[in-house]
């Protein structure tokens, strides 16, 4: 079985599984004999992969690299493919590495990568920190340090899967989405009809979606009638931009706080404006907050 640690605040519980990726294996409540799981738990026996697990970081570039190619920045990207049937770069690399835990308490941990140069050619080192609340719910702290001796293209991400079932609602605010091709990769900027739905609140089995959106409130809402259960994700500059993925009939969803737009470097290249990501300095630091609120009905 995969080695996890595990993080308690009152009814919550988050458990960590620093070895695949970083990533977060589980977050629920447990009240008495009874689970409500936040987001998919990790159930596949050893070896898991991040793509199995509830939650893994996006670092150093959330989303796919068309290609795995891009001449942005100081050195030349010739990435390889990294995940099933897909010809793209995508999510990074710190989720096909292990982290180290530095440091850990009863409701709170620190895990830490260091990434040399190699695959990605330039050195990082990236850092969460999980606090676990029994009011406020799981907070991490996502940074990436450029630990290189040139600037460094970054974008960073966080990937949670979460619960669909019948009649789940989303809701949050975006001003464009990204329409992509066959490939998920953004061809044109396009605001469709649902996104005035989405702010109010939309059913998400009238959906089949995996795209990039700009301009995002830094808020979203779940909220599973079924148990009249809800959970509230809030982020912090730099996450601007938003990935709903979405498929049809599917059990799980993915709402993904991201930096930067898919194949962000390669747009920026093109003239295309907004599409987040930027240079780190050597030495320097980027800081992210994300939050996960569950909510019980009144």
């Amino acid at each position: 079985m995969t080695s996890t640690l595990e993080l308690r605040a009152g009814e919550l519980i988050a458990t960590l599984a620093p070895a695949v990726g970083g990533a977060i294996a589980s977050f629920y409540s447990q009240r008495g004999d009874q689970q409500q799981h936040w987001l998919r738990p990790n159930t596949d026996p050893n070896p898991a992969t991040p793509w199995t697990m509830a939650s893994y970081p996006l670092v150093p570039y959330s989303n796919r690299i068309r290609d795995g190619h891009s001449s942005f920045g100081p050195r030349p990207l010739d990435l390889p493919a990294n995940y099933p049937d897909s010809k793209h770069a995508i999510h990074g690399t710190a989720w096909q590495q292990p982290w180290q835990v530095v440091s850990q308490g009863s409701d709170h941990a620190t895990l830490a990568l260091d990434s040399p140069a190699g695959v990605w050619p330039y050195a990082f080192r990236a850092e969460q920190r999980f606090t676990l609340d029994a009011q406020t719910g799981l907070t991490v702290l996502l940074s990436v340090t450029n630990t290189d001796t040139v600037d460094m293209p970054v974008g960073v991400g966080h990937h949670p899967y979460v619960p669909h079932r019948a009649g789940t609602r989303l809701t949050t605010d975006v001003q464009a989405m990204w329409g992509g091709d066959a490939e998920v990769m953004p061809t044109t900027l396009q605001k469709p009809d649902f996104l005035a739905a989405m702010r109010s609140g939309i059913v998400l089995d009238t959906l089949d979606l995996d795209n990039n959106f700009i301009g995002w409130n830094q808020q979203a809402r779940v909220d599973w009638p079924d148990t009249g259960t809800a959970l509230v994700m809030t982020a912090q500059a730099p996450f601007n931009y938003f990935v709903l993925y979405c498929p049809k009939g599917g059990e799980i969803f993915c709402i993904e706080p991201v930096s930067n737009c898919t194949d962000w470097m390669n747009l920026a290249q093109q003239g295309q404006g907004d599409v987040g990501g930027q240079l780190l300095a050597p030495g320097a630091t980027l800081h992210t907050t994300m939050g996960l609120q569950p909510i019980w009905p009144a």
